[in-house]
């Protein structure tokens, strides 16, 4: 038994060790909390982003209403909608563009998942800057509002989801895949 909690230990620390991006939530209260993701990209800020304007090929089914990444769009342009076909004509608004320059820069703003049902609202900022080797993205994601209880314990989940997300698409543009080679 012993060694078995050894192994996973250890398992999970290389894990840990092994992870491409940096995440942090940088301020949490309980009217709102601010998360941060950091990621290096070993391809140019262009391709990134096309990349990243692609949901439908990086983002997890299981962080879905449809449970199908596949039902994710983006439209690009000023309010444009990062959207979500469901099964019998229904749809999700995630977000919506409210800057994009392509290559450089995409902000949105919306609710997303579960925060859709609160009285919240998130900004989200996406950032490329060229880098000697490829691209540093940084995803700044601000929600503030009301919940009875606060925001504070919203803040880990939504940070430990989107760092997940960025992960996908690093590995996508690096791998091919979105799944972690391990």
């Amino acid at each position: 038994m012993q060694r078995i909690i050894h192994a996973a230990a250890g398992l999970v620390i290389a894990t840990v060790l092994s992870c491409p991006v940096h995440a942090a939530v940088s301020d949490v209260a309980a009217n709102g909390f601010s998360v941060i993701e950091k990621v290096h990209i070993s391809a140019s800020p262009d391709k990134v982003y096309d990349a990243f304007v692609s949901p439908a090929q990086w983002w997890s089914s299981a962080h879905t209403f449809s449970h199908s990444a596949a039902n994710l769009t983006l439209d690009t342009k000023a309010g444009g909608c990062w959207c979500e076909a469901l099964p019998n004509g229904g749809s999700v608004l995630h977000m919506s563009v409210v800057f994009a320059a392509p290559g450089k820069a995409l902000v949105m703003r919306g609710a997303l998942g579960p925060l859709q049902g609160l009285g919240v609202e998130g900004a989200m900022t996406i950032s490329l800057k060229p880098a000697a080797d490829g691209t540093e993205l940084s995803l700044t994601y601000n929600v503030g509002g009301y919940l009875k209880d606060g925001l504070q314990s919203w803040a880990g989940p939504v940070d430990n989801v989107l760092g997940e997300q960025m992960g996908r698409l690093k590995s996508l543009i690096e791998t091919g895949s979105p799944e972690a080679k391990p």
